[in-house]
């Protein structure tokens, strides 16, 4: 039995979900991973609300209905493409034919489905990750405005430049001023 876990975003979120189920159950009994839990066994109703009372402590919610889960299926795909794998690919990800593909339903179903419950479109949530990526990796100090147009799949600097002054009302050279000053918080 696969559960939808919402607002996992990352490897922590991951280990604060096994802590919290663990305070009930044997590791052995389910598998988590972002933006799920699978168990081995069906679970009863008493069980999904004590899951739900124990996650909600940690800001997590479990997903009911059908197209929410979509949705977070969604979110998650596009969470994992853009923050844990653009570093290690060596091809660029089309959104649209991955999502598609991975979910089983054309595209547009999936981004009308998308826009109604997140008030946004796929394509538009994506760039809000990527320019998440884009501050992080900004802070970092790390990498140059074009390195990280390239992870992030852009097609120049400039585009990047673009999208983040439109984004975050910033440039990102004075984002970079800006957060080396204070800690940049995430969507």
């Amino acid at each position: 039995m696969i559960i939808t876990v919402k607002h996992m975003v990352c490897n922590r979120c991951i280990k604060a979900v096994e802590e919290a189920l663990g305070q009930k159950w044997d590791s052995s009994s389910y598998r988590v991973r972002l933006g799920q839990i699978e168990w081995k066994t069906a679970l009863n109703p008493e069980d999904l609300e004590t899951i739900d009372k124990l996650l909600s402590k940690h800001g997590f919610e479990l997903v009911e209905d059908e197209k929410s889960r979509k949705v977070e299926w969604i979110k998650q795909l596009i969470i994992n493409e853009v923050h844990h794998q653009a570093a290690q690919k060596p091809t660029e990800v089309n959104f649209s034919e991955f999502i598609s593909k991975t979910i089983g339903h054309d595209y547009s179903y999936l981004n009308d489905l998308f826009s109604s419950i997140e008030g946004k479109t796929i394509g538009q949530y994506v760039t809000l990750q990527k320019i998440e990526k884009a501050k992080e990796l900004l802070v970092y100090g790390e990498m140059s405005l074009a390195q990280i147009a390239d992870q992030l799949e852009y097609n120049s600097a400039q585009y990047l430049s673009t999208q983040f002054k439109k984004t975050t009302g910033l440039t990102p050279s004075r984002f970079k001023s800006f957060g080396q000053r204070r800690p940049i918080d995430k969507v």
